[in-house]
């Protein structure tokens, strides 16, 4: 990915940019010498440095203001946590699947050379293999989560097949990692320990993930900007399968005896598939890196440097109050 002397910047437009994934995403661009431009309803804390355009992917004249001058569009805004769509479906459905058919449909009007798609490893939920890759055949999907990930997919396979706009579907395996949303499971678990609550577990806890470290999945959605990803479908996930049960006995050895306990289980849960990622490593040279132990360790590390922050800051707001 590295620019030729003299060559002009590649600029992509990252939708969500402001979010845990795209944050990510904007450095790893920026690592890669891309100029990174972020759309998002709100600015990045991360990137104050980096253009930014507000406003939603639902908005047509918002999209087409920022899509100025780019060369792709890498689409991650979306509402990502499934209990927040099981709760509202009506408006998952709105974000998920509109806001990608918004985005195809502006960047196709811009004549933006491809989108780079943020699905996820939960459209292989409902398959019966226990091990599956992109070539897996998808049954119709139970959660809702699911069907609007698979409907904007096909979206993206239909602007390619009637109006030639490239596309590259990453599916996702599950991120974590420094700026993870709150109501992800390791922050969670990693907050309660912290606060010596007990970790509770949905169902017994044998689900499994192949968990992929952010700032490698990160590195994975750059190197799909490379010419032979085009109309192509690439699975980014971990290399290693870890239970919840597992995860929350690594997070307390790493923070303290922590108690865990068990509650029924979550409607529509991913029991866990062997996703493989070998497409990837053969097309574009990626593969998850980071050991899980690390990761975790390294997001822990972060967690406790923002709760240091925010004492500080709230001493600053004390002192500043005092008479």
């Amino acid at each position: 990915m590295a620019l030729r002397p003299g060559e002009e910047p590649m600029r992509v437009l990252v939708t969500g940019g402001a979010g845990f994934i795209g944050s990510h995403v904007v450095d790893r661009l920026m690592a890669h010498g891309v100029e990174a431009v972020i759309f998002d309803q709100q600015r990045s804390s991360y990137h104050r440095e980096v253009e930014h355009f507000i406003g939603s992917v639902l908005d047509m004249e918002a999209l087409r203001l920022a899509l100025t001058g780019v060369h792709a569009v890498v689409h991650l805004a979306a509402v990502a946590d499934v209990k927040e769509v099981f709760e509202d479906p009506s408006y998952a459905e709105t974000v998920n699947t509109r806001g990608t058919l918004c985005v195809l449909e502006a960047a196709r009007r811009g004549r933006i050379p491809r989108v780079i798609y943020g699905s996820t490893t939960w459209v292989y939920s409902d398959c019966s293999e226990a091990e599956v890759n992109e070539a897996t055949p998808i049954p119709p999907p139970r959660h809702l989560y699911t069907a609007t990930k698979l409907a904007s997919e096909y979206y993206c396979r239909s602007y390619s097949a009637l109006y030639g706009l490239a596309h590259t579907i990453l599916r996702f395996g599950i991120p974590y990692g420094p700026r993870a949303r709150s109501g992800a499971v390791i922050p969670l678990f990693v907050g309660k320990a912290l606060r010596g609550e007990p970790l509770t577990l949905s169902g017994d806890g044998m689900q499994f993930r192949q968990f992929v470290y952010v700032e490698d999945l990160a590195e994975g959605v750059v190197l799909a900007l490379k010419t032979i990803a085009a109309n192509r479908i690439y699975n980014l996930d971990g290399e290693i399968s870890i239970s919840i049960r597992e995860i929350a006995q690594a997070v307390s050895d790493l923070i303290g005896n922590v108690q865990i306990v068990t509650t029924p289980a979550r409607p529509g849960d991913f029991s866990g598939k062997k996703v493989s990622s070998r497409q990837a490593l053969d097309d574009l040279g990626w593969k998850a890196t980071t050991p899980f132990q690390e990761g975790l360790r390294r997001y822990v590390d972060w967690y406790r440097g923002q709760e240091e922050e925010k004492k500080l800051n709230w001493s600053k707001v004390d002192a500043a109050l005092r008479p």
